[in-house]
């Protein structure tokens, strides 16, 4: 793959994640602090992301896959979610604006797995490629968080206004991406079999596979608590500028995407899982102890800690999964572990996340933060162990190489 797709390429992700970045990481801040919503509320509207997770594979699986091509169905998406998150930004009840975003979310959780998809098809090695393509995600999110913080706008609308303009100016972008057409014909079955297809849930039938789908879905429920609340913590402690000091959890990630070539090498899929989800039971202890005055490095600790949590689990997972699939399967695979993991595991981890904030709720305006945290911490720490006595990755020789860590070709 050349230098100008890979700047393309690099592009569409820096956009991607912009655009989630931008209105996300703020949401609940300005749900509770300006609009005055109750923390369950604040919990559910930020699980709003998690029902567009679960509908995403029916995209993929039926329209992506099988009649349009995929940098086109990303445009529209974009488009349209642009207009639709505007709309929602202007809204001050919370049925009104939780049914606009949730739209929204329908259109936008669909373009994770695509934009994963487009760029994995253009690519001849995958675990060497994608990292340095992926890093321009996370530069993304750090620019939006830089953003929002220096303009102090963290409970306002206008991160959300900020992410529709971009989520438009994505969508005509996306219309100038390398043309990548349906690996699959229109013909034949176009129900649940051809969202997940049974070969691709098969792959669950494989026992290391099983266990990695279980354990990936368990481990979002804790990981909605940081996603939903960390942004009204540190407002709420103290913390001047938390936007803008959140993103040193996206320079970390930035960091060690770089390296998940060395440490695959050397850790193994097993072991870097296991660091991913060991890294989330230590941030949570870290917020649960940490202040802004003399354990302060506790906070940052939490933060910096987001780059194993997330490129360790997450991205190792990605690659796992475009391994086992075949050619064919590896958009209905990824859309699969979505509908778990962004979908499934996190719609339940955003009403536990909610209801145990608002459980711990000290007043209109305070919390027991240390209690809150503890939950997810223990979660955390409880599904670390399980998958730890009962996953293994066993390779075909005893010396494995990079390409038998790697995707297939996808070229």
């Amino acid at each position: 793959m050349n230098w100008m797709m890979r700047g393309r390429l690099g592009l569409m992700m820096f956009l991607e994640y912009f655009i989630w970045g931008g209105w996300y990481v703020t949401l609940t801040t300005w749900l509770t602090h300006t609009l005055h919503f109750s923390d369950t509320a604040a919990g559910v509207a930020a699980g709003a992301t998690t029902i567009g997770a679960m509908v995403s594979p029916f995209f993929v699986g039926l329209i992506a896959d099988r009649f349009f091509a995929t940098q086109r169905l990303l445009g529209t998406l974009h488009i349209v979610g642009g207009v639709v998150l505007y709309l929602t930004s202007r809204q001050t009840s919370f049925s009104s604006l939780y049914s606009l975003e949730l739209i929204y979310c329908l259109c936008y959780m669909p373009t994770m797995a695509l934009s994963n998809s487009l760029a994995f098809r253009q690519m001849r090695n995958p675990q060497t490629e994608f990292g340095p393509i992926r890093v321009m995600g996370t530069a993304g999110w750090i620019v939006a968080g830089l953003l929002i913080g220096y303009l102090r706008i963290e409970s306002t609308a206008f991160p959300m206004q900020i992410a529709a303009g971009v989520s438009v100016f994505m969508g005509l972008y996306c219309f100038t991406l390398p043309h990548t057409p349906p690996l699959r014909h229109a013909e034949g079955k176009t129900g649940l079999a051809s969202v997940f297809p049974l070969e691709a849930v098969k792959l669950l039938g494989e026992r290391s596979m099983a266990i990695f789908a279980i354990a990936s879905f368990l481990i979002c429920i804790p990981l909605q608590f940081y996603y939903a609340f960390t942004n009204p913590f540190l407002n709420e402690i103290g913390v001047t500028n938390a936007a803008g000091k959140m993103t040193g959890g996206q320079i970390s990630e930035l960091l060690c995407m770089l390296l998940i070539p060395w440490f695959f090498r050397r850790l193994g899929v097993k072991y870097m899982l296991v660091a991913g989800m060991l890294a989330w039971t230590l941030r949570y202890l870290f917020f649960a102890y940490g202040n802004p005055d003399s354990r302060v490095w506790m906070l940052w600790a939490g933060i910096l800690l987001h780059g194993i949590c997330y490129d360790f689990f997450f991205v190792t997972g990605q690659i796992y999964i475009d391994r086992k699939a075949s050619k064919e399967l590896r958009a209905a695979a990824q859309g699969l572990m979505t509908f778990l993991t962004y979908g499934a595991g996190m719609f339940v981890g955003s009403w536990l996340s909610g209801a145990v904030v608002e459980h711990y709720a000290a007043g209109t305006t305070k919390h027991d933060w240390t209690a809150i945290w503890l939950v997810p911490a223990v979660g955390a720490a409880v599904i670390l162990l399980l998958f730890l006595v009962t996953f293994s990755e066993r390779r075909k020789t005893a010396a494995a190489t990079d390409g038998d860590l790697a995707p297939q070709t996808t070229s």
